[in-house]
């Protein structure tokens, strides 16, 4: 059965992005290596919130343009309030509501992981219980401002149990 994970690079204050989206941060703290490349062999689709995907790539007008490096080439489903009308790519999906988003995801994926990009589609996880795992890669950078790893006012407190065995970062098993 696929689980959802989170996965993002985050500065060492805790911002995934910088002030208004800013991602050009990003570029020179991307992990690479073969325990990238083997996270990206279990990742079977992508979660995908409107504005990470309409967001700023810190690769933009490079190869690299894209998810993963522009590494990613399989399925993504995209929750947005605003689906666009038709000329969706085939590997493109647009949903408005997080639960028929998760189930089509999860069974795109075949077993692999779901990958969630974006922290409001993370938070939205979160609440609703189904987000499995957190990966949570520090770029050594202190951004000061910006989108928070989670920013759940009126939250929960949701337990986390570390997954060391992954060896990539600081991995988390929600509880």
């Amino acid at each position: 059965m696929s689980k959802l994970l989170y996965s993002a690079t985050m500065s060492l204050d805790g911002f995934i992005a910088g002030p208004g989206g800013d991602m050009s941060w990003l570029a020179p703290h991307l992990a690479s290596g073969p325990e990238v490349d083997e996270l990206m062999a279990s990742i079977g689709a992508l979660l995908v919130g409107r504005r990470t995907f309409e967001g700023d790539d810190p690769n933009r007008g490079t190869e690299d343009e894209g998810a993963f490096s522009g590494q990613w080439h399989g399925p993504s489903f995209v929750l947005t309030h605003s689906p666009p009308e038709g000329g969706s790519h085939p590997d493109l999906t647009f949903f408005d509501a997080l639960e028929p988003a998760v189930e089509a995801a999860k069974a795109a994926a075949g077993g692999r992981y779901v990958n969630v990009l974006g922290a409001d589609v993370a938070r939205q996880c979160l609440e609703a219980g189904v987000l499995d795992e957190i990966l949570v890669l520090v770029a050594p950078v202190l951004l000061g401002d910006g989108t928070r790893l989670f920013d759940w006012p009126g939250g929960r407190l949701t337990q986390l149990r570390p997954l060391p065995e992954r060896g990539l970062g600081l991995w988390f098993a929600v509880e």
